[in-house]
């Protein structure tokens, strides 16, 4: 038992030497353990250690072989046959149909009018053919106002006027109580068709309609199945049914279909808030289940800026649900390319059957009745490469996360405890061990992180966006590369008289315990994601106890280390899942994240992690191998090459290919700005072309193609403004803060706004209070600025309290749909008691953006001209808008 406990140096002893019985030819002969064949050192056992070509082998093929289950098990959407309850063809049918008509952004026709009256024909042709049936089908076509506060993006205030909602009811002919939600959004942003966000799952809603409507057994309870037509204003027509429409009074739970990418698989990523009946019923009746709880945890912290009606649903309607969302290819989300040809049959086929499984399975259950009496509780839950999915109570998973610390500590304690231990030996050497691996992680991570910043002072920021690979080549390599370096130096260096399989043991210890320690404190914290390091400790644990006396006997044999990686296996298949989604979801979010967000500092950190993650167990190999300089020779070639390349131009981060679009995002407004004095008067008024690069490289890859944009253009935020005194038209300027102005004529909008104040008064307790009517297209941008000393008190929006952003300014989005009044608004501001002589006049700002997304008005010829000049590769959203500011 010594020498699987104590750890001691060699010490020399005569000149006699060992030579390992060699049974397969494919290790060291044991001779010194791995010591440069000295022969003043005398081993004490006959233990092989691993050649150093075979190791980097055998840990190659296994991450290898990993990956390649990760993505074949993405690639199988659809396991097994279809039932033929959901008929995916007809979904398509319904797909191509609503993309048709091409973007759809509120208050245009294309959304209200075709949109609408396809759908509404569509469900009438179900209600007609299930009329005889035990099912009734009541259609409402909503058209709700109101406003609500978010602090999505900083924080700001929404206001939303006839905006359309298609709500439907299924329910029995003898009525229903309680009714499952199901809810997807049909209209887009501007200038995309929008196929994945969200039209196929309104073309999945349609036919999960029809199967449903056609079931011959009654269900029972109810669905209502809203088409919202206003979500891409920041959730305003979900607020305005679940705040406002009668039937939202009778939804129990519901499902929100989204989408954050093109296609695949759709996850499940945000369950409750608690209810783990609904993860229950989810695992039971997914037919192709995909979900994970690290997903959910990760969205909810905030880090990703993206939301859904799920928020809503949960904040306003304090009712239980299930996001799910397609997360694949988010390159071409939010752009042209998102056209229903890229969507596969089989991904509609596969959320079809789950959504209609699951909702099937909701309604037929007696917990959607009395839901609050099952909501205590979260969910731990994981699915395992699509196959199933594993599900238990939060508090069971305390419970197993700690048995599985108690068992690592026992583990590590009676090592401790081993004879030739005294005195804490072995916990000294293991704190020793773990300052080097800890030390070996900050010094790899800054390493990295000093490279990427000289990738970015080389201008070459975003050469992986089209060239995923290059970036784990880059600083995958280079993060592996130091790791085995300061082991490797460790080993030769400070471990100089240590035998080899001794420190082996040592550092497999090491890594457990650093496992163990994420593992506790990740429990205490209350977070579900906490089963990820019990699997990568329980597993490991086991296989070292089962394998404890070949590692004894016989050291890093082959079959001691095949083993010793299939014991691995499942931890780290799923863990590799996991580091799939995570660079799915944030390699494309570095395309759109703004200006400010360094992507090289974030690539590489996210690359170096996952790194450091993967190779914790594989340090037991680093010290149970001969030698490791042909593994650096190797790296460090790998390196070279990808910094070569990458220095030199090869690596273009954009492409236009047809198959895998990379498009740049720039966004172009043809702007008029006019600056009022506090008399009224016109102080200012200049047009041009406001040009925001939503990814860090700006315009450099855009100058070379349109001289006339180039930095000389560059413009800064006058903080006397407004909101810089730009039309921005959400309050993203904390990401954006570079930003590019090129002169151009004046526009006319057929419709101008129309703004004026209708009146003010001075109130008994002090305030003064200004009313406003604003006319003007379907989409505008209020911001309001106090001038130093004053405040807001109260305003007409949310629920009274006014609603700042990052910034200390004030930021309201307003949207239309057809045949809206004029919008009238009032806020009431406290006077500066001591006006700043050096600040703007009166005692605030107020301005007003409009934003012409469709119709004769989005377009003049000089942005036309410029729109025809980008290269294919660049995807300039573009449309017309005016920002006028007054003083008062």
């Amino acid at each position: 038992m010594e020498s699987d406990t104590t750890f001691r140096r060699i010490k020399p002893f005569g000149t006699q030497n060992y030579v390992a019985q060699d049974t397969d030819g494919s290790w060291n002969r044991g001779v010194d353990n791995g010591y440069n064949g000295d022969p003043k050192r005398k081993p004490e056992v006959s233990l092989y250690l691993l050649r150093e070509g075979l190791a980097a082998s055998l840990v190659s093929v296994f991450i290898l072989v990993l990956w390649g289950l990760v993505h074949l098990s993405l690639q199988q959407l659809v396991i097994g046959k279809p039932s033929g309850d959901f008929n995916a063809v007809r979904a398509r049918q319904h797909l191509e149909k609503i993309t048709s008509v091409g973007p759809r952004p509120v208050g245009s026709h294309e959304n209200e009018v075709l949109t609408v009256g396809y759908l509404l024909e569509q469900i009438e042709n179900i209600r007609v053919e299930t009329a005889a049936g035990p099912h009734k089908v009541t259609v409402d076509v909503q058209r709700p106002t109101g406003t609500f506060s978010i602090d999505f993006l900083g924080g700001f205030t929404s206001f939303y006027d006839r905006v359309t909602n298609i709500a439907v009811r299924l329910e029995p002919k003898a009525g229903s109580q309680h009714f499952m939600l199901a809810n997807c959004h049909f209209d887009t942003v501007a200038n995309s068709p929008g196929a994945s966000d969200d039209a196929v799952s309104c073309a999945v809603m349609l036919e999960v309609l029809h199967s449903l409507a056609n079931q011959s057994t009654p269900l029972l309870h109810g669905v209502v199945f809203l088409f919202n037509g206003a979500e891409e204003n920041i959730l305003q027509a979900s607020h305005g049914f679940i705040t406002q429409h009668p039937w939202a009074k009778q939804v129990r739970a519901f499902i929100n279909l989204e989408a954050a990418g093109v296609g695949g698989k759709e996850v499940v990523f945000q369950t409750g808030p608690e209810n783990p009946w609904l993860v229950q019923a989810y695992v039971q009746a997914a037919k192709h289940p995909f979900a994970s709880v690290v997903g959910q945890e990760v969205f909810q912290s905030g880090i990703i800026p993206s939301d859904t009606d799920f928020r809503i649903y949960r904040d306003f309607g304090n009712i239980p649900g299930i996001d799910l969302a397609f997360i694949e290819n988010g390159f071409i989300y939010h752009t042209k390319y998102d056209t229903a040809d890229r969507i596969l049959t089989d991904s509609i086929q596969r959320a079809g059957d789950n959504i209609l499984a699951v909702l099937k399975y909701l309604v037929n259950s007696e917990k959607l009745a009395d839901s609050s009496e099952y909501r205590h509780g979260n969910m731990v839950f994981y699915d395992l490469l699509g196959v199933f999915v594993v599900a238990y109570p939060a508090r069971v998973g305390t419970i197993l996360n700690y048995m599985v610390a108690t068992a690592t500590f026992l583990y590590l304690a009676k090592k401790a405890s081993m004879p030739g231990n005294g005195g804490g030996r072995y916990v000294r050497e293991l704190a020793c061990a773990t300052g080097v691996a800890v030390l070996s992680w900050v010094v790899t991570l800054l390493s990295v992180l000093i490279l990427a910043l000289l990738v970015t002072l080389l201008g070459s920021s975003m050469f992986w966006y089209n060239h995923f690979y290059a970036s784990i080549c880059l600083y995958g390599a280079a993060a592996t590369g130091k790791m085995v370096l300061i082991h490797t130096l460790a080993k030769n260096l400070y471990y100089g008289g240590v035998r080899l399989v001794e420190l082996g043991d040592l550092y497999f210890d090491v890594s457990l315990l650093l496992w163990c320690c994420s593992l506790v404190w990740l429990t205490q914290q209350g977070l579900c994601s906490a089963y990820v390091p019990m699997l990568m400790v329980a597993f490991p644990l086991a296989t070292r106890l089962l394998l404890a006396r070949e590692f004894k006997n016989r050291g890093a044999s082959l079959k001691y280390s095949v083993l010793y990686l299939l014991g691995l296996g499942l931890p780290y298949v799923h863990f590799m899942f996991l580091i799939w989604v995570v660079f799915e979801i944030f390699t494309p979010i570095m395309g759109r994240s703004g200006t400010e967000i360094p992507p090289e500092v974030v690539m590489a950190t996210l690359v170096t992690l996952a790194t450091i993650f993967l190779s914790s167990f594989f340090l037991h190999f680093i010290y149970l191998a001969r030698s490791t300089k042909w593994i650096l020779a190797g790296l460090a070639s790998v390196f070279v090459v990808t910094f070569l390349m990458m220095s030199c131009g090869f690596l273009f981060p954009y492409s236009a290919s047809p198959e895998s679009p990379r498009p740049k995002r720039v966004f172009l407004q043809h702007t008029t700005r006019t600056f009022h004095n506090l008399q009224g008067q016109v102080e200012s008024r200049d047009s041009g072309l406001w040009i925001n690069s939503f990814d860090y490289t700006g315009i450099q890859h855009i100058t070379p193609h349109i001289p006339d944009i180039n930095d000389s253009i560059r413009t800064s935020c006058r903080e006397d403004r407004p909101f810089c005194g730009y039309p921005w038209f959400l309050p993203v300027k904390f990401l954006s803060k570079k930003n590019w102005y090129l002169p151009a004529p004046e526009v006319s909008p057929s419709s101008p706004v129309e703004f004026s104040l209708l009146s003010r008064e001075e109130t008994s307790w002090g305030t003064v209070k200004m009313t406003f009517s604003v006319k003007g297209p379907s989409h505008m941008s209020l911001y309001l600025m106090p001038h130093r000393g004053a405040g807001l008190s109260t305003w007409s929006f949310g629920d009274g309290t006014p609603q700042f952003d990052l910034s200390g300014e004030y930021f309201v989005f307003y949207s239309r749909g057809l045949d809206a009044p004029s919008w009238i608004f009032w806020f009431e501001i406290q006077p500066p008691r001591d006006p700043d002589p050096s600040g703007p006049e009166g005692m605030i700002s107020v301005a007003i953006s409009t934003h012409y997304f469709f119709g004769q008005d989005s377009r003049t010829a000089q942005l036309e001209e410029v729109l025809r000049r980008f290269p294919s590769w660049a995807f300039p959203s573009s449309w017309v808008s005016t920002y006028d500011m007054y003083r008062y």
